[in-house]
């Protein structure tokens, strides 16, 4: 998910495309259920995994992903009308949310799976080195490239514009001149 979430912030800085408000919030609940494995990766490190944190980890991905879901079905039903051509270009045959919506399905599967094996998968001993700090240093810079692309996005305002075509920030600086309606 760390992936998407990357390629997403690669759309967004060098493709010049805006995530619109319900990109965002798609992109929170991806890094709400990030969260999930962190924590477990973190409770690991601590030497206070068992079955129970290891349970609690993915119980929090399966919520976050199916709010995610929800979302991303939201999304498109907005685009459900004939000759509607979706927001932003498509990858792959498919727009940025549909590909969400499958990644959520499949974060939702594989955490509920995990979730019933939770006592066999929770390993007792687990001691995690250095590849777990990656991981956790990895959430922790996603996580703070979208807050900053967020605010870049919105600038000064306490709203996304519904279909954003500037980083406003630049506009309120002054530091570019705003897009012509």
């Amino acid at each position: 998910m760390c992936g998407v979430l990357v390629g997403a912030s690669w759309d967004q800085y060098v493709g010049d495309e805006f995530p619109c408000p319900l990109c965002i919030l798609q992109r929170m609940a991806m890094i709400l259920a990030l969260l999930g494995p962190c924590f477990i990766l973190l409770a690991a490190r601590s030497e206070t995994l068992d079955a129970a944190t290891f349970a609690s980890g993915y119980g929090m991905s399966v919520l976050s992903a199916v709010v995610g879901a929800a979302i991303c079905l939201r999304q498109l039903a907005l685009h459900l009308s004939h000759g509607d051509p979706g927001y932003g270009p498509s990858t792959i045959g498919l727009h940025l949310y549909t590909w969400a919506l499958i990644v959520f399905v499949v974060v939702a599967v594989m955490s509920s799976v995990n979730l019933i094996f939770a006592r066999q998968l929770a390993p007792s001993d687990a001691r995690f080195g250095w590849p777990s700090k990656v991981c956790v240093w990895l959430v922790a810079f996603v996580i703070g490239t979208n807050a900053i692309g967020v605010f870049v996005e919105a600038g000064f305002h306490p709203t996304l514009v519904d279909n954003p075509t500037c980083n406003q920030l630049f506009v309120d600086l002054g530091w570019r001149a705003a897009p012509a309606p």
